[in-house]
């Protein structure tokens, strides 16, 4: 089943190969630019948790946490909205990401962060402005729950190009990453035919994480408590009723899809019951604690296990499943465990190395990703010659 599902929103597999080739001479800008953004990102990750590493600028250590989600992964999302929506709605989806990797360009570049925060909130209006036109199309549960991600994407940028911390503004992204993928995962949820009262217990969960997110902006303290109360109910959903329960006892890449997602929702649970014993936090090693949990744990997860299939059905070819992606993924959740039980405990140095090993688990998955690449390529060129 997983392996029938070539994007995050499961529609990638309906695009055309003439969408492909029109999109071809502005989907490499996008790719560097993402890639730049999430280089750039980790490595000022670095810096912050004690390395002594080169960095350009002051500002640039601050951008981390933006340059990873609004940089990275906001411009990879909107990526394959556009992929994904061009041949119904044109190539104006196209000016989501290439907002996205202006803004990265502008916090690198060195210009001031606030004309930085204005060219992500661009990007994230107009990714919003995309869910609605997804809603207009397909006006279903699924769709609504992303369109909510969306949304708080859009408010936190708003606060933050309107000169609000970064710790403030941290609760809309966790909304957006965090809604997004529950919705993809719902979308795949009617293939089980879920019950109504499965049904009501997500929509449960979705209100109450949105509804403590919107409270935090006024309330920090209770809302990110009651955040916190809606994510470790999502995971609790997730690990319930996803059908990652399933795939997972499977073998091949669906397996290894599933093993990630499972996994993630481990992470998610846990950044969730982190949240709820601390309440807001405007840095530390809590809040190290409490943000990693849910950006590298639960996200990281959730592209490692569909980055197979996510990659192929923007950019064209294939990947050929190899049994090595399950070290980089190993990798990751040891080296969290040990950053989380390092931020608790207020071990810095052993902190410092499981950010470092965060880091390597990246690097390893995107040397296993070529390969893979590479060997499907080869493959291809095999059975071609064969035939």
């Amino acid at each position: 089943m997983e392996s029938q599902v070539l994007s995050m929103n499961g529609r990638a597999a309906q695009v055309h190969l003439s969408s492909l080739n029109r999109s071809r001479f502005i989907r490499v800008p996008i790719v560097l630019g993402v890639l730049i953004a999430a280089m750039l990102s980790a490595w000022a990750g670095l810096v912050r948790i004690g390395w002594s590493l080169p960095l350009a600028s002051a500002d640039l250590l601050m951008a981390h946490g933006p340059l990873m989600v609004c940089g990275a992964l906001m411009a990879l999302i909107g990526f394959e909205r556009a992929v994904a929506l061009q041949g119904r709605c044109g190539d104006w989806l196209f000016a989501a990401p290439v907002f996205a990797v202006l803004g990265t360009l502008g916090l690198i570049g060195g210009l001031p962060t606030t004309l930085g925060a204005l060219l992500f909130t661009t990007s994230s209006a107009i990714l919003f402005a995309i869910h609605i036109v997804m809603l207009r199309l397909q006006p279903a549960a699924f769709t609504r729950v992303m369109t909510a991600g969306a949304a708080l994407l859009l408010i936190g940028n708003v606060l933050w190009a309107s000169g609000w911390p970064l710790f403030r503004v941290a609760p809309g992204w966790i909304g957006f990453l965090v809604l997004t993928i529950a919705g993809e995962r719902l979308e795949l949820g009617r293939v089980q035919r879920l019950s109504r009262v499965a049904i009501l217990a997500f929509v449960i969960s979705v209100l109450v994480l949105c509804g403590g997110i919107l409270a935090s902006i006024i309330a920090p303290d209770p809302g990110m408590r009651m955040m916190g109360l809606g994510l470790l109910a999502l995971a609790g959903w997730l690990l319930r009723y996803d059908v990652a329960r399933r795939t997972v006892r499977t073998t091949g890449l669906p397996r290894f899809i599933g093993a990630c997602l499972l996994s993630g929702y481990i992470w998610l649970g846990a950044g969730g019951g982190l949240s709820m014993a601390f309440g807001a936090l405007s840095g530390g090693p809590r809040y190290d604690a409490v943000l990693h949990t849910v950006f590298v744990g639960f996200v990281f997860s959730m592209i490692f296990g569909h980055a197979p299939i996510i990659l192929p059905a923007i950019l064209g070819g294939a990947v050929t499943p190899l049994r090595q992606f399950y070290l980089p993924l190993a990798v990751l959740h040891a080296s969290l465990t040990i950053r989380v039980i390092a931020d608790l405990a207020g071990l810095v140095a052993l902190r410092r190395w499981g950010g470092l090993l965060n880091v390597v688990a990246l690097l390893m998955y995107a040397a296993v990703m070529i390969y893979a690449v590479r060997q499907a390529r080869y493959t291809a060129r095999s059975d071609g010659g064969r035939s």
